[in-house]
């Protein structure tokens, strides 16, 4: 893995001063060795965490959240360049002067900004280890040899806070890179075709990856409710369904 220092900062004009989100987003909190670990599942493929009093926002997108009235952001993961993931304003919206923009090479080269990672790199902000691994498609094209998500292209995050490790698989199906996934504790999973996977393939990744708690996101229109079902012989799995179509 190649090794990156995260401590470059973005100078954006200041907004509103950061308030809670609204009540409407699901929450969740998860115990660390190092503190509780706070999940608000947004939207679709967006998400914010809170850590010790460090704001994380993943994929903001305007249409899920009204960002001038969200946390600003000390560190903002962004997965990939397709529209669904990739919002500038969002993104400005929450930005402040040391605010810290982690993305690939593709949003930087439509951004003009933020710090480049590659699958495979790894980087450290404050306690915070931040891994990029690989997100990609291999049976769902946009055409003959044309996947949704090409290879080497888009990011999937692994985040380690404290004692527990988060994947945020970002727009993948079950790809082979899971089986060598490490001691993740909290996965998420996108659910929806024809862009990612079927449940059957989340089933599968949860397999290769053996989290303790799976979140479906990015759902769209998939019926949620087929993942436990197909998990039965995971005892050891939580399954935990929020609004993420």
């Amino acid at each position: 893995m190649i090794a990156l220092v995260l401590y470059a900062g973005l100078a954006v004009p200041g907004g509103e001063a950061p308030v809670a989100p609204t009540p409407h987003y699901a929450t969740d909190v998860i115990p660390t060795a190092k503190g509780d670990l706070k999940i608000t599942c947004i939207g679709h493929g967006t998400l914010m965490f809170q850590f010790n009093g460090i704001v994380i926002h993943v994929d903001p997108v305007s249409h899920y959240a009204d960002y001038m009235h969200m946390p600003k952001a000390d560190l903002i993961l962004v997965t990939h360049e397709h529209g669904d993931h990739l919002d500038p304003r969002a993104i400005q919206q929450i930005t402040k002067a040391d605010t810290v923009l982690i993305v690939s090479q593709a949003c930087a080269d439509k951004l003009h900004r933020g710090i480049v990672m590659k699958n495979g790199d790894a980087g450290i902000y404050k306690d915070i280890r931040i891994e990029a691994v690989p997100a990609y498609n291999i049976v769902h094209m946009r055409a003959p040899n044309a996947p949704y998500h090409p290879k080497g292209v888009g990011n999937g995050y692994v985040l380690t806070f404290g004692d527990k490790r988060v994947y945020v698989a970002g727009d993948t199906e079950n790809i082979p890179e899971m089986s060598k996934l490490e001691k993740i504790d909290i996965a998420f999973l996108p659910m929806n075709l024809p862009y990612t996977m079927t449940p059957e393939m989340v089933a599968d990744a949860v397999r290769k990856i053996h989290p303790r708690i799976v979140y479906p996101y990015h759902t769209g229109k998939t019926d949620t409710s087929k993942l436990a079902p197909l998990l039965k012989d995971e005892p050891d799995v939580e399954v935990r369904i929020r609004k993420m179509n």
